[in-house]
């Protein structure tokens, strides 16, 4: 690791130059929203997006959107940037002393000095409460996901110290919402919303593999594990498995959600958003350099996109 000294002005090493965290905030503000990974929204995305591909599969599936529909989606978007919140900040608090040590999370704000242990976990406990405010809004049976929901957030930061697969266990917390949205709309937890939260575990693999070829000389030297240290060379083999993964279960989740409901174009358009975001998916696999942290980060980041195009198309076979 090359100890190269921490930006003046507590910037994060990997957040974009133009974030508005680091341009708007005020300056008291700027190292909790950091914690936050305010500066760098593409984790809220990430888990957000799940939560809309349940909402609107569930509206396919019955036919019968809603007035609370809208709550729904807005709440979602609100709780996504809250309970992402939260949970990187109780990564960073877990991982404060593996951080220090990883040359891309050195400039964190706790191992960088910018906020303490206590007020990070005061931040991540209002983040949680505020979260809860909007999850008590939804039907029971959505609350008491939600509640689950706390289990893999907690174990989450722990799964790189005793298994190679974290990756699985992240997949498993941010798709969490896909489960959540479809019970809030419908009441009760059915068999296209576990089959569309596989693919997103599925698209979780795929995504944070790459993200973790950043860092997996530091991930070595401290001994931490990853997909993207298992795999090493054979990383795109295993990527392609995971697109494969991906959109065949995305697709079966919606003939599932579909069927007896849904008319014949509207399957056909529904069907065309795995199919869309296989080719995105495959475009990020040509462009792979495992040996380019820069890249990887780039691609990464492209899976707000990625995630995006089921969602179009979801939507798009709502009006059919």
């Amino acid at each position: 690791m090359q100890d190269t000294p921490l930006p003046p002005d507590g910037t994060v090493a990997d957040a974009p130059d133009d974030n508005w965290v680091d341009k708007y905030a005020p300056a008291f503000a700027r190292p909790y929203l950091r914690l936050s990974r305010a500066d760098r929204p593409i984790g809220t995305w990430l888990l957000l997006l799940p939560c809309w591909w349940g909402l609107t599969l569930a509206m396919l599936h019955d036919q019968s959107p809603r007035w609370e529909d809208a709550w729904i989606f807005i709440g979602c978007g609100i709780g996504a940037f809250l309970m992402r919140g939260a949970g990187c900040t109780w990564n960073d608090i877990t991982d404060r002393d593996f951080d220090g040590q990883v040359e891309r999370t050195r400039s964190r704000p706790i191992p960088s000095g910018q906020v303490s242990v206590r007020g990070a976990f005061v931040w991540m406990v209002l983040q949680a409460l505020l979260a809860a405010c909007i999850l008590f809004t939804f039907n029971w049976q959505a609350i008491g996901l939600g509640v689950l929901s706390l289990l893999l957030v907690t174990v989450y930061p722990f799964a790189k110290r005793f298994t190679w697969w974290p990756q699985v266990f992240l997949g498993l917390a941010f798709n969490w919402g896909a489960l959540l949205v479809w019970t809030a709309h419908t009441g009760r937890l059915e068999a296209p919303a576990v089959l569309l939260y596989a693919a997103g575990i599925a698209w979780t693999l795929f995504y944070d593999t790459i993200y973790a070829h950043q860092d997996t000389e530091d991930d070595a030297l401290i001994g931490v594990k990853s997909t993207a240290r298992l795999f090493g060379k054979q990383t795109a083999s295993w990527l392609r498995r995971f697109l494969m993964a991906t959109v065949g279960l995305m697709g079966l989740a919606v003939i599932f959600a579909a069927q007896g409901n849904a008319s014949v174009l509207a399957l056909v358009i529904a069907l065309g958003g795995p199919w869309a975001m296989g080719w995105h998916m495959a475009w990020q696999l040509r462009g792979l350099d495992i040996d380019d942290p820069a890249k990887c980060l780039q691609l990464f980041r492209a899976n707000r996109d990625t995630g995006m195009i089921p969602l179009v198309f979801l939507a798009a076979a709502l009006l059919a």
